[in-house]
């Protein structure tokens, strides 16, 4: 049993001229019984004196940290069953793998045989068998950082924490370990708690995620639940690449009839306006905001363009200029200027577009999120 609990966790640094400084703010979280959750949110959000209050090297200044249903605020870092994982893997240079792993279990006193053991059963299951009689500096980053969770896996801990592991690695070896971390928790069954500002590492690893701004916690969903339906405009914002596009109007109409307009700016007179007919869900959500200001959020893929036909485009056609084509492989993103704004549009890398071409638009209604744009909140 291994879980954890945060109750009204807060945390206060003092700043320059005696500032107080909220890093975390009343934080309410739950991480269950073998769980990999993951905080996410940019640099400087609280994320990382989340996991040093868990591991017992903050004093939290207000709010419990519970490991199993135990108050752990005055207990030692040591006494809390948690091993944690730093950005800066931090290795000995001097030892070997094998003493680099095998050195928190010397300082525990634990019999040479249980520490070989030990040992050994982690380097199998991190790949590093070969490797155990390596000097640091015979090692690739991705080999080190495994060094580094080696050391956390012979504790035996109920948690882990790991706070940015990866982020001081190349791509490719960053995808490796990333596979070998979601494999490595489901073959030891811990509970883990994992801080990146990364919102892909994120989706592909958490069983659940939780999204941090100013040391508050906008949201915590699965991934996907988190990704289609985001709680506010920060999240919609940050999570996903290309991030989300978000058009400024209103919606007009009656009952489960409306239509959303987007807002022109005044020198501008275009000759086909933003407008997108929404469906009945959608409609019967903005019935309170019908005349009132609104955001409109739409994903990258469902932007949809097509080649243009020959001859002038339809009445009722939105006509989208190319601004810019970025080509990642299996899929290109199209910057395109629409009168009075901008969209981002996800498409197959085999479409025939040029930059300054004219192309007809449309906009999946159905996968459209709303926003109160003073609040920022999703309308429900």
């Amino acid at each position: 049993m291994a879980q954890v609990g945060l109750e009204h966790l807060t945390k206060i640094f003092q700043g320059p001229d005696s500032a107080s400084i909220r890093a975390v703010d009343d934080l309410c979280l739950v991480v269950e019984h073998k769980e990999l959750l993951v905080l996410v949110g940019p640099s400087g959000c609280g994320k990382t004196t989340t996991l040093r209050l868990i591991a017992g090297l903050e004093e939290p200044s207000a709010g419990t940290v519970s490991i199993n249903g135990q108050v752990a605020n005055h207990l030692p870092p040591k006494a809390r069953d948690v091993a944690m994982v730093f950005q800066h893997h931090a290795l000995y240079p001097h030892m070997s793998v094998y003493e680099n792993i095998a050195f928190g279990l010397k300082l525990r006193h634990l019999p040479r045989a249980e520490i070989d053991q030990r040992v050994k059963e982690a380097a199998q299951v991190l790949d590093l068998t070969a490797c155990l009689d390596r000097k640091p500096d015979a090692l690739s980053g991705g080999q080190r950082q495994r060094v580094a969770l080696g050391r956390a896996i012979v504790r035996r801990p109920g948690v882990f924490l790991l706070d940015e592991p990866l982020s001081n690695l190349d791509a490719q070896t960053r995808l490796q370990m990333r596979a070998e971390l979601s494999r490595l928790h489901t073959r030891l069954g811990s509970t883990m708690i994992y801080v990146t500002h990364d919102q892909i590492e994120a989706l592909t690893l958490g069983h659940r995620v939780a999204v941090m701004k100013d040391g508050v916690i906008q949201q915590i969903g699965v991934p996907m639940d988190v990704y289609e339906r985001p709680a506010n405009l920060f999240v919609a914002g940050f999570i996903g690449s290309p991030p989300m596009n978000f058009l400024e109007g209103t919606a007009s109409g009656h009952g489960d009839t409306l239509v959303f307009q987007a807002q022109i700016a005044a020198a501008v007179a275009p000759q086909y306006p933003l407008t997108l007919k929404l469906d009945s869900v959608s409609a019967h959500r903005l019935r309170d905001y019908v005349g009132k200001p609104i955001i409109l959020g739409l994903r990258p893929e469902h932007v949809t363009c097509a080649t243009p036909p020959l001859g002038p485009p339809k009445e009722d056609t939105l006509v989208a200029v190319v601004e810019l084509i970025q080509p990642v492989g299996s899929e290109t993103y199209l910057h395109l200027a629409v009168p009075g704004c901008s969209l981002i549009a996800r498409v197959p890398a085999t479409g025939p577009f040029n930059v300054g071409q004219r192309v007809p638009l449309a906009l999946n209604a159905s996968q459209a999120r709303f926003f109160d744009p003073a609040s920022g909140t999703a309308i429900a």
